[in-house]
């Protein structure tokens, strides 16, 4: 693979320092929240660092004091006036950006302040490592508008299981940052945003040392497990493992262990 031109993107802030891309949802003055704009910066985005072997992990976070407050008034209003093939158009938009997201074969870290609302939540459940200002709030406010969370709902459910979906796809409750925790939204928390930049650091190093290929084939072999017949889990994950020993990475890895070097992936 070649390195590609970074796409131009007016909603978000791009930035690829030492093979970690930053994206930073940059609609502070709506509490960076969702229009066309950004689902299409982010779907651009994300097709383009999925094949640019220059980016190693990402990072998404968002400007000003909240990360995603979820639909921009004006567009929500804007589908009041769609037809019902209007909006699907729309929404299948939506949902093929989350599936994007959620598909991309690099590690991704959010990084959570002020609130994560209905979409935000979705973007959330898309993150591979999330750390969180303890003073966040998280709602699944949806139902409250007469919709339901639909296009983030898979993703959703995936991270904090059936029952906790059902409790606050109905509730639209807003709960806290300790709460997303339990329920596996979010996996650390810290007191500060400069004790989210201090988490990003060391996360981004530690994946830094992984092998790129392993970190995405850890990440659809979570998925593969989940939609693989029972009878059929061992031979799959026998195969995956015997291919990736055999592949270029796994023998880099392996041998660099045993002589006690660094692997060529690891930037001295």
């Amino acid at each position: 693979m070649t390195v590609q031109k970074m796409p131009n993107t007016k909603t978000i802030r791009l930035e690829n320092k030492g093979g970690v891309l930053t994206i930073e949802l940059s609609r502070p003055d709506v509490r960076n929240a969702f229009n066309d704009e950004l689902i299409t910066d982010l779907q651009n985005t994300f097709d383009w660092l999925a094949n640019d072997p220059s980016v190693r992990v990402t990072v998404l976070k968002g400007s000003g004091p909240v990360f995603c407050a979820g639909g921009d008034l004006n567009w929500m209003q804007r589908s009041v006036q769609l037809s019902r093939d209007e909006n699907l158009a729309d929404t299948r938009k939506l949902s093929k950006m989350f599936y994007t997201m959620n598909l991309s074969p690099k590690p991704l870290v959010g990084l959570v302040q002020g609130a994560a609302i209905g979409g935000g939540v979705g973007l959330v459940s898309v993150c591979d490592y999330v750390v969180a200002e303890k003073k966040t709030t998280f709602s699944l406010s949806e139902v409250r508008l007469g919709i339901v969370p639909a296009c983030i709902g898979p993703f959703v459910i995936a991270k904090i299981g059936e029952s906790y979906a059902r409790a606050y796809f109905i509730s639209a409750e807003r709960f806290d940052a300790g709460r997303a925790r339990e329920i596996g939204l979010v996996h650390e928390l810290v007191d500060s945003a400069a004790e989210l930049q201090i988490a990003q650091d060391r996360i981004t190093q530690n994946l830094l040392q992984c092998g790129p290929n392993a970190m995405a084939v850890a990440k659809s072999l979570v998925r593969s497990i989940k939609e693989c017949e029972p009878g059929k889990v061992m031979e799959h994950v026998s195969c995956l493992l015997a291919d990736l020993r055999v592949s270029p990475e796994g023998q880099e890895g392996l041998k660099a262990f045993l002589e006690k070097r660094k692997p060529n992936w690891v930037r001295s």
